[in-house]
């Protein structure tokens, strides 16, 4: 029986991402075309094809522009969780901007779906050592799980030396949450990302498929995620440095037939159902 692995989809759009953050700031995001609406329902339509189930990281800001969108993401059986609100990196705000931030996108979340909102995730896993600070606000604000914290090293985010399976972590006040860190392979003493995303569409499949196979003949469950803009060649072109146009648009008009051998090859669902399978969660 193949092991069930967590599918997850951060939901912003194709100008929010950090790579971009010189470029287009959060005040000119309301000039830009949303492309989000279209990109995700077209993931779903995917998710739906191949049966599975996915996780839904939405970012606030989006939520509060596509409110059916949000509604539609639980109406078709997916788990709606938080991504923040405007996309800031957690290890740049203050405690306090961070901890209102986080709030006022939980409760829209809620107030949406009509239900909790229990699973976080940070804009561009930016929980790293210099903001585990930001857990505490999560396990205050009522999350249940996170999944920001990357066991790598990069220039952005990563805790090279974190626990690298699904887990039960102390915050510093002493509070209790669950971690679902992002996926890694070995090679040698090196831990390759195969989590998804950039990684995902840089490598050839063969090599994120083997990487995510080692994983589950360890008998653990990897999760993956994606961003609905890299299923979206045609979206607008950015003007930005080089290595952040190479990490944005490398490979996007390959991502969605990935994709496709991806969820055929393995068997996903939600975080909350891993976590549950995995008794880190009730």
């Amino acid at each position: 029986m193949k092991i069930q692995n967590a599918l997850t989809v951060d939901v912003e759009d194709y100008f929010q991402v950090s790579a971009f953050a010189k470029s287009i700031k959060p005040t000119d995001w309301d000039g830009q075309p949303l492309r989000v609406e279209k990109n995700t329902q077209h993931l779903m339509d995917m998710f739906d094809q191949a049966q599975v189930k996915a996780t839904f990281f939405v970012l606030g800001w989006v939520a509060d522009r596509n409110r059916g969108l949000i509604r539609e993401i639980a109406e078709r059986g997916h788990e709606v969780a938080c991504h923040g609100y405007s996309h800031q990196l957690i290890y740049n705000q203050a405690p306090a901007v961070f901890r209102e931030e986080t709030m006022r996108s939980k409760s829209l979340l809620e107030d949406i779906v009509q239900m909790p909102v229990t699973g976080y995730r940070a804009a561009s896993y930016s929980i790293t050592r210099n903001s585990l600070w930001a857990l505490d606000i999560l396990a205050e604000a009522g999350f249940v799980y996170d999944s920001s914290i990357f066991p790598v090293r990069h220039d952005r985010y990563g805790i090279h030396d974190a626990k690298e399976i699904p887990h039960r972590l102390e915050t510093p006040k002493g509070h209790s949450i669950v971690e679902f860190p992002l996926s890694t392979a070995k090679i040698f003493k090196y831990k390759l990302p195969v989590a998804g995303g950039g990684y995902f569409r840089l490598y050839p499949y063969a090599l994120t498929r083997a990487g995510l196979a080692q994983i589950n003949r360890r008998q653990q469950p990897f999760i993956f995620y994606l961003h609905p803009w890299e299923i979206d060649p045609d979206q607008p072109r950015i003007e930005a440095g080089w290595f952040s146009r190479f990490r944005h648009y490398n490979n996007l008009d390959k991502c969605e037939h990935r994709l496709t051998r991806l969820l055929s090859d393995f068997d996903f669902t939600t975080c909350q159902d891993v976590l549950k399978s995995l008794n880190l969660v009730a």
